[in-house]
């Protein structure tokens, strides 16, 4: 299996700008942008994080806000948060050096099992197992293994195989290979298997079982999320507020919003609004509706203009408040979704007399 799969990806790989380097700190940023994100998309906005915050220490030094803020757009901002909280660690307990093992990596914030094996095997050469999704697809053919993806012994039994597969010369390349033929050339729809280096290997190509390897997760229907956001705005500023770490949109900031339902009175959003900033208000009007396709949700956000008699600055449901010009509100880490919102209600006519 290694010798002709290292053959291939040496022919075959993608010239992936995070290929041409051995920085330890580079090729983690690339793995943490890279879990549920397209390679197309992640290139450009790997190039402009490192750009931004080159080192380590450069990210740890850098104030949350600023790293949320590079990466708006990208999703899943709980990476964002354990990178920078990592990066501090990094700084405080290994003189701004990443740790070269991968016992060593797991002891960080968000390093688990995958990101540990890709970043001590890639930069570091230790032959440290990895299991991402491409990688549990191969393996799954190449050794028939049954079981749906979230198996426990399925698990064991993948992280088993790719133990021993890794041991021998370049487990970093062996590691990329894998994930590699992966993506191109063992897909999950329509896998290329004429053009496989390991086909004469492959179990489930030999018994006609590709199709079946691995079944397919079913997937759960996306939960309906209704919110009603505050467009709340003071002399050419909007008020926005900062989410608790927890949850959906964790520590990002927002026009101040409220989980209502899909059948909620303007009235009574008003209502949630207010005992979530802690001040009365009131609703004069809507000003548009925003619809976002999460991953496990449908985003359903319902403007309404607000005011009230006094402006608030701290707010029992939000870690932090402030009133932002729309200029000023570029710079924080804002959700797409929010990101949308303030459009909208800009578009609006948010700032303009209400």
């Amino acid at each position: 299996m290694r010798a002709p799969l290292l053959t291939w990806y040496d022919r075959n790989k993608r010239d992936l700008p995070w290929r041409r380097t051995r920085d330890p700190y580079a090729i983690w940023l690339s793995e943490v942008m890279l879990q549920q994100t397209q390679v197309s998309t992640v290139i450009p906005y790997w190039e402009r994080f490192l750009q931004r915050f080159p080192t380590a220490l450069a990210l740890a030094s850098a104030p949350l806000d600023d790293v949320l803020s590079g990466w708006k757009g990208l999703g899943y901002y709980s990476r964002a948060r354990n990178l920078h909280r990592a990066a501090q660690e990094v700084v405080s307990r290994f003189g701004g050096k990443l740790p070269t093992t991968a016992e060593e990596l797991l002891t960080l914030p968000g390093f688990g099992r995958y990101t540990a094996g890709a970043v001590a095997s890639i930069a570091h050469g230790e032959e440290a197992p990895l299991v991402d999704g491409n990688v549990a697809r191969v393996l799954s053919r190449l050794f028939e293994v049954e079981g749906l993806p979230g198996d426990r012994a399925r698990e064991a039994t993948l992280w088993t195989l790719a133990a021993l597969l890794v041991k021998g010369e370049r487990p970093g390349d062996f590691n990329q290979a894998l994930m590699e033929h992966g993506a191109t050339t063992c897909r999950p729809e329509n896998p290329l298997c004429l053009f496989c280096p390991v086909r004469d290997g492959c179990i489930a190509f030999r018994k006609g079982r590709v199709d079946e390897l691995p079944p397919a997760k079913v997937r759960a229907t996306p939960k309906k999320l209704t919110l009603a956001v505050a467009v709340w705005a003071h002399a050419g500023t909007l008020l926005f507020a900062r989410r608790a770490d927890s949850g959906l949109f964790g520590g990002l900031w927002e026009l101040p919003a409220a989980e209502v339902s899909e059948d909620t009175s303007e009235t009574d959003a008003a209502s949630l609004l207010a005992t979530a900033l802690g001040v009365k208000l009131s609703t004069s009007g809507a000003l548009g509706t925003v619809k976002r396709q999460l991953t496990h949700r449908d985003l359903t956000l319902r403007l309404y203009r607000v005011t009230g008699p006094q402006r608030p600055t701290r707010a029992p449901a939000f870690q932090e408040l402030r009133w932002h010009t729309p200029a000023e509100a570029a710079s924080l880490g804002m959700s797409t979704a929010m990101q949308r919102a303030l459009d909208a209600a800009l578009e609006a006519g948010a700032l303009g007399p209400g």
